[in-house]
């Protein structure tokens, strides 16, 4: 039995319809971080909700570190609104997508990796490289991180049912299996 899916991460983008100016941005927005030499984008932390955004001169802005989707598109929106603050020109209502969302849940016993490797298709497992297996569905398309403490990683569903569907299906195949 899976307990306590828990959303560790979801990462959102947002495609404005303008050039940011970056220089500008950092001069008007206090703890933002640009440093073209190293890196292209400007990044810039938000402590409600907490999330760190990476600002493109293209207008792309990848927002990471919310806890749920919700919190993903408030994040954005609050950094849209600080932009627009800082007179940042921002045309048109800017539609937020979420790129992926990370969960972690727990099996209520002990996983046989070895068994799961030969058994399931798309499962690999080195234990000399890695601990854990990683194991790839198509529907949803996710992959999961096995380990042989029960701990499971779930990353690369687009909206939470993607998640708790993909943790399901996963547990159903483990115990067909005699994996638990």
């Amino acid at each position: 039995m899976v307990k306590d899916i828990k959303i560790e991460n979801v990462v959102a983008s947002v495609t404005l319809n303008s050039k940011i100016p970056l220089d500008k941005v950092v001069a008007r927005i206090p703890g933002t971080e640009y440093e073209p030499e190293q890196f292209p984008g400007l990044v810039y932390r938000i402590k409600e909700p907490r999330a760190a955004s990476l600002i493109f001169s293209s207008g792309k802005i990848v927002c990471t570190g919310a806890r749920s989707p919700e919190l993903a598109r408030k994040a954005v929106k609050k950094i849209i609104d600080s932009l627009k603050k800082a007179r940042i020109k921002i045309t048109g209502k800017p539609r937020v997508r979420i790129e992926n969302i990370v969960a972690s849940a727990k099996l209520d016993s002990t996983l046989k990796l070895n068994e799961i490797a030969f058994t399931l298709p798309n499962a690999e497992y080195e234990p000399e490289q890695f601990p854990g297996l990683v194991y790839r569905i198509k529907d949803p398309k996710v992959a999961f991180l096995l380990f042989g403490s029960g701990k499971i990683v779930c990353t690369g569903g687009r909206n939470v049912q993607d998640v708790e569907k993909a943790i399901k299906k996963l547990e159903k195949q483990l115990r067909e299996i005699e994996a638990i």
